[in-house]
């Protein structure tokens, strides 16, 4: 099966650790991602069905959009990829258009539009809610068509929901499985990537979410696997499960000298696996 990418850049994207995350994923009739962001492992593994969940509305959307009329949306995002677009000006202004708007076909068009040429295609709000990445000065942004069309062809599998990540949880039924990516847990005290959706994702949540890890799969017989990186805090969150260590490049910076590998923990959840002892 060739490797597929997403349509979308994004932080922490799971493109160069689909291999490792497959052969930890067991088979079942159903993968559910509660935090899906682009959809790297969803693209690139083989259920029968997906459910896929995550708390931006703007991005839920757009998968709603391209799912359901892909011809038109792909047709419409691409009016905006022109070289009128391509600077600073025309930029804020459809930002500011963007962050007046409600029209949420409207904004999943400009969603993808600030993927490919905002700065870095991050993809945060700030308090109020607005979306604030900067204008990331590119030459000729990439309209991702074939990415496009290949995700709208195999989103006819998917259920997508915009809701909190314990609904996801409810949401699971034996032989299903769990894929959990949620926003990482910092490296350090200053480092803080929580705000792509405008709420935030602190220490509560995580270990919040280690616990319906652990209770769906000892309690329910469901499978769970969560990737984050690897610092003594996942370790004691996840002490319960089986950890694989990685080594992967963050392809957060610009400068390609600044992309440094960093540890990533991929945390197994199995049913019936017996806690470990300290």
């Amino acid at each position: 099966m060739k490797k597929q990418r997403a349509f979308l850049k994004w932080a922490g994207g799971k493109y160069t650790l689909i291999e490792p995350i497959k052969r930890l994923l067991p088979p079942g009739d159903k993968l559910i991602e509660p935090f899906v962001g682009a959809g790297s492992v969803f693209l690139n593994t083989d259920y029968d069905k997906y459910l896929l969940n995550d708390i931006n509305a703007d991005l839920i959307n757009l998968y709603k959009f391209l799912k359901r009329r892909p011809k038109t949306y792909i047709e419409d995002a691409r009016r905006f990829f022109v070289p009128g677009n391509n600077n600073a000006e025309a930029y804020y202004a459809l930002r500011k258009e963007f962050n007046a708007s409600s029209d949420p076909y409207f904004r999943s068009l400009l969603f993808l539009y600030f993927n490919r040429h905002g700065y870095n295609g991050l993809c945060r709000y700030n308090a109020s809610g607005a979306f604030n990445v900067p204008f990331g000065r590119y030459n000729g942004p990439y309209y991702p068509q074939a990415e496009l069309e290949f995700f709208a062809e195999k989103a006819k599998k998917a259920t997508f929901t915009c809701e909190p990540f314990q609904n996801s949880f409810r949401r699971a039924r034996e032989n299903h499985v769990i894929y959990c990516d949620p926003p990482y847990l910092p490296l350090s005290t200053t480092a803080n990537f929580t705000s792509y959706s405008g709420n935030g994702f602190g220490l509560d949540e995580q270990l919040l979410l280690a616990q319906k890890a652990r209770h769906a799969s000892l309690k329910r017989n469901i499978p769970v696997l969560i990737s984050n990186h690897d610092t003594d805090t996942a370790r004691l969150f996840y002490e319960h499960a089986e950890l694989t260590t990685l080594q992967v490049h963050r392809f957060i910076s610009q400068n390609g000298a600044n992309r440094k590998k960093v540890g990533e923990l991929l945390a197994y959840f199995a049913p019936g696996l017996i806690p470990r002892r300290k």
